[in-house]
């Protein structure tokens, strides 16, 4: 027999002999005693809690709740116990529900034993011979009664807890496995695929008769969940108005799950509270409880039975027991709250905050390794964290979210959960200080604990073997900590940490934390393919769908993992076929979203601007298969209207346009031909500009693009070269169409003096009209050619060479900035020379009709720099020695410097450029790509995707049928050396819930030598774009 149950046995007499008066009365007499030596509660709750702490170090974790708060629960539980010992019916309902709160604690008989003499040697301290031999023996004996009524409850109400979470599975619809409390550890793993296997078929069965079909009437809806069901009941039994059911039935289903932790079913039912605590009119819990064994009764027919009846009214009983220890409390804590912190002033919150502090870092001096902010910082997390405690009152749905993201924010920094308990309790302490009212203390209290037990909560349940490898920053740490995940599971184990309603995912904080080697081995390990005899595993599906704008984080946080995630996307054959092995792409993630819509992965890397990494070889495979079969068309299709409007005005403006010095004459189907083109231009060509124009600069406005170079707001659309030079456009169609002579001349008839539509009337070419529209004339047809420099796109090798030519234009601009300057500056200077060369002067004035002037120098120079001065000029300059001396030096330096220092400079830039001109050409097509696809039917965009046949699995090998949502292609066996199969492929049990077995790290070396004789990323390039036809 148990030591405990064989001292029970011998104490049971004694016990239920503790209802006699003069053991009670002694018994209560020290308890009152004991209680009374301390000036306030707090004291003797401190003074229990300080010897139960001490008595036992290695118990101390079953301390989980503040020190000031678990004192006070130790001391509350007490006094009931000795408050009813001379009742012992009532004795067993206060030790029945207080080892209800105590299931989840491994309750032993030394452990009792401890606790006991650790209560007798504080009231011995305390009392002296206050404490008789009576009072000893009561007090021993209600200790020893609880403690084994402990253990009882812990043994006999495991039963009823399996009981809890079956039936609940079954009418919640949760459709998986409840892990028993007791015996789960005692089944073999051939039990247990035994039930897994039983439970698929019941599944496969009750699907199976889904889709023949059980329910005759389809339009009558019947409740299938619990939800459901206790709604509807609810409105039966004439309970539809009771608001406050419903709260309840939002947090049943934690509250159910978490029957067997005491600590999450007080915070449920504490959290519960504050939410019914919002509702108007009275609440009757034994109203919810009708309805739900009502929803349950139906919802389970088959298995309900007598033991569930009593395990749901036991399992109700206890939460209402919960519930109403606080209900009608938060109201009167609010007001309570509010009204203190409302009246503290920033010096009292100042003095909080370093006491605060003072006291905490005494209670718990590690904390001052992890609180190394500066004061005001601190001081700022203080106040916040009053705040917290009121608005815990006001909302206190919306706190529990925010306390959930803010701990598993804290998950990552690594915080000791020790810490909350002492800081808690320095809190309360320095509150209890500042106002002797007991209201405000208890709320502050109350409050500041349910804090601390979400914020504890949170941690616990988010500090995974993963989390705390990536604070490591060491690969190999997470790889052991990965490595015991389920197969089936262990992507999800790298993206997704969920507690409540919040998740954070370990992949993101890795890589907002810095830690980015765990980051690069999370990425590698999500996407490397292991495979056993029934299924392949690739991690791609998952990370896609948990962070579909994974490329858009990569780019702007961790760029140097872009290449290890769209490396992990390809896959090559070490089988070579006729010179050639195959390569599976798998990048439908990157070109389709979750909707089937069209990704923005490529408009990402478009905005990152990186050449080199939108060469990568994935990268281009899907840019140049959306190119060649989807928007080369839809491009040209639109370009084609821009095409005919440059065939018109390079018609109308050159071709037929007769300069007036010619004097030809005009012909009546030449005219009626300008009119149209011209015509066309001015409605067709400028009228199309401005409606895109103003489209682009709406829609810059509402999203706020606008960027304000030198203080002027410019639209961000301009600064495309297309966007910006059709607005020069627009504005050079302008000025055509107002100084049109078409207008002027106004010849709509045939005359005597002219023919219709004719653009040489006398008055255009007396007031200068004509050559002012000359101009503009000119300047709009050099725009429309340049703006044919789109389609240059279609070669990678042509629209290289644009780019090239566009960034060594700079070079180019500096060469003219300095060429000016130069001009300039010899040009005042040799006017400030005296000098008397009369033959120039009066060559001046027959050639330019002036004489010598500072326009005539800047002239003069000019053509100097450019070798068109007439060598005659040259020797009038011999005549004047000075005069010469400066012309040389200006012709020296612009000739022998300023020339061959553009060339150095043109030459240097193109080296610069030339090793990422084709990354520049593929970026120059993907912002086409990615512009044009906005333009795209959904109806064409489907076919696309139809025609990729991303539901179609890929082979590896022949007859190998492996993944789907990729594309293959072929590749020369001589671009990438691939010596070992990337698969890894594992024997053994193929069971989903199995972890993959240890990688031997020789596997490890050998694939690393194989990336490293992998060819130059430009290979591939050139291999894509071979294949897909460029």
């Amino acid at each position: 027999m148990d030591p405990l149950q064989i001292e029970l046995f011998v104490l049971l007499p004694s016990v239920l002999h503790v209802s006699s008066c003069q053991v009670v009365r002694s018994t209560q007499k020290a308890w009152d005693s004991f209680v009374g030596v301390f000036e306030r509660k707090e004291g003797a709750a401190d003074s229990i809690y300080g010897a139960f702490f001490d008595a036992a170090p290695n118990l101390q974790g079953m301390f989980r709740a503040p020190r000031a708060t678990m004192g006070l629960r130790i001391l509350a539980g007490i006094s009931q116990f000795v408050g009813s010992a001379h009742e012992p019916a009532q004795l067993r309902r206060h030790v029945e529900a207080i080892a209800f709160n105590h299931l989840d604690l491994d309750v032993t008989a030394p452990r009792v034993e401890i606790f006991r003499e650790a209560t007798m040697e504080v009231f011995d301290l305390e009392l002296g011979a206050l404490f008789g031999t009576r009072a000893r023996f009561g007090l021993s004996a209600i200790m020893t009664y609880a403690g084994g009524a402990y253990i009882f409850a812990r043994k006999e109400y495991a039963g009823r807890i399996r009981i809890l979470l079956r039936s609940w599975n079954t009418a919640a619809k949760k459709g998986e496995t409840v892990e028993q409390i007791e015996d789960l550890d005692s089944k073999s793993d051939d039990d247990e695929e035994e039930e897994e296997v039983a439970q698929e078929h019941v599944q496969a069965d009750a699907n199976l008769k889904s889709q023949d079909g059980t329910g005759k009437n389809p339009q009558l809806k019947v409740p299938t969940t619990f939800d459901e069901m206790f709604l509807f009941n609810a409105a039966v039994m004439g309970y539809a108005n009771s608001t406050w059911m419903k709260f309840i039935l939002e947090y049943f289903d934690p509250i159910v799950s978490n029957v067997a932790n005491s600590y999450r079913l007080q915070e449920e039912c504490d959290v519960l509270s504050l939410n019914l605590a919002k509702c108007k009119g009275d609440i009757n819990l034994p109203e919810f409880k009708a309805v739900m064994l009502a929803s349950l009764r139906s919802l389970v027919p088959k298995e309900w039975n007598s033991q569930h009846e009593v395990a749901w009214n036991w399992l109700w009983e206890n939460v209402e027991r919960l519930l109403r220890q606080q209900l009608g409390k938060p109201r009167a804590h609010q007001k309570a709250l509010e009204r203190f912190i409302g009246g503290l002033q920033q010096e009292h919150l100042t003095s909080y905050c370093r006491d605060q502090y003072k006291r905490f870092f005494q209670l718990a001096p590690s904390g001052q390794d992890f609180f190394k902010q500066s004061t005001t910082r601190l001081y700022f997390i203080a106040e916040k964290i009053v705040e917290m405690t009121v608005e815990m009152y006001r909302t206190p749905k919306k706190m529990v979210e925010e306390l959930s993201g803010l701990g598993l924010r804290h998950v990552g920094y690594g915080v000791p959960t020790e810490l909350f308990s002492p800081y808690v309790t320095s809190a309360v302490e320095v509150i209890r200080g500042m106002t002797t009212d007991d209201h405000t203390q208890t709320a502050f209290a109350w409050s500041l604990t349910l804090i601390a037990k979400i914020m504890v909560r949170t941690l616990v349940e988010g500090s995974t073997v993963v989390m705390q490898a990536i604070n490591t920053n060491i690969e190999k740490n997470l790889k052991k900590a990965i490595a015991v995940a389920p197969r089936g599971k262990r992507a999800m184990e790298l993206l997704n940490i969920t507690v409540g309603t919040q998740s954070i995912s370990p992949l993101y904080w890795a890589i907002e934390s810095g830690s980015l080697v765990c980051a690069q081995a999370m990425i590698e390990d999500l996407l490397t393919i292991r495979a056993d005899r029934d299924n392949y595993y690739f991690g791609a599906d998952a990370l896609f769908t948990r962070h579909p704008e994974v490329i858009k984080k990569l780019s702007s946080s961790a760029p140097s993992l872009l290449d290890p995630l769209l490396e992990g996307l390809i896959w090559r054959s070490r089988v070579i076929s006729n010179g050639y092995r195959r390569v599976n792409c798998y990048c439908k993630h990157l070109m389709q979203d979750v909707d089937g819509n069209h990704h923005q992965a490529l408009q990402w890397l478009v905005e990152y601007g990186n050449p080199v990494m939108i060469s990568q070889f994935t990268v281009v495979l899907v840019a140049d298969l959306m190119w060649t079969r989807l928007v080369a068309y839809h491009f040209l299709l639109g370009r084609c209207y821009f095409l005919f409007t440059l065939c018109l005005a390079v018609t109308s403006q050159s071709f037929l346009s007769i300069p007036s010095a010619m004097h030809r004459s005009e012909t009546l189907e030449a005219n009626i031909v300008v009119f149209i083109c011209r015509v066309f231009l001015y409605l067709g060509s400028m009228c199309k500009i401005l409606y895109t124009q103003i489209r682009s600069f709406v829609a810059d406005c509402k999203s706020g693009a606008i960027d304000r170079t030198y203080y002027i707001p410019i639209p961000q659309y301009l600064f495309s070269l297309q966007s910006g030079g059709n607005f020069m456009l627009f504005w050079l169609l302008v000025g055509m169409c107002t100084t049109e002579p078409l207008w002027r001349c106004g010849a709509f008839s045939t005359t005597e003096d002219h023919i219709i539509f004719s653009t040489h009337c006398q008055s255009v070419l007396d007031d200068g009209t004509k050559r002012v529209y000359s101009m503009f004339s000119c300047l709009a047809i050099l725009l429309y050619w340049t703006l044919l420099l789109d389609f240059s796109i279609f070669s990678m090798h042509i629209s290289a060479y644009v780019l090239v030519f566009g960034r060594v234009l700079s070079e180019v601009a500096l060469f003219i900035m300095a060429l000016v300057f130069l001009v300039i500056s010899y040009s005042t200077a040799i006017m400030a020379l005296e000098h008397e060369l009369l033959d120039f002067a009066e060559t001046c004035l027959q050639h330019w009709g002036y004489w010598e002037d500072f326009g005539t120098w800047l002239l003069s120079l000019t053509q100097m720099s450019l070798a068109m001065f007439p060598q005659v000029y040259y020797q009038e300059f011999e005549k004047e020695a000075n005069l010469l001396v400066v012309v040389i030096a200006f012709v020296l330096i612009v000739s022998v410097i300023l020339v061959n220092l553009l060339v150095a400079q043109l030459n240097q830039a193109y080296q610069h450029v030339y090793t990422d001109m084709q990354g520049y050409a593929r970026l120059n097509r993907a912002s086409v790509i990615v512009t044009t696809l906005e333009g795209i039917s959904a109806k064409r965009w489907a076919r696309f995707l139809q025609g990729m046949k991303f539901d179609e699995r890929l082979e590896f090998n022949e007859g190998d049928v492996g993944l789907p949502g990729g594309v293959q292609i072929m590749e020369p066996a001589a671009t990438n050396i691939v010596t070992v199969d990337s698969i890894r492929r594992f024997g053994g049990s193929s069971a989903v819930a199995m972890p993959w077995p240890e990688e031997d790290d020789s596997m490890e070396d050998r694939r690393g030598s194989a990336e490293h004789l992998r060819g130059k990323p430009d290979w591939g390039c050139r291999a894509v774009a071979a294949m897909v036809g460029e």
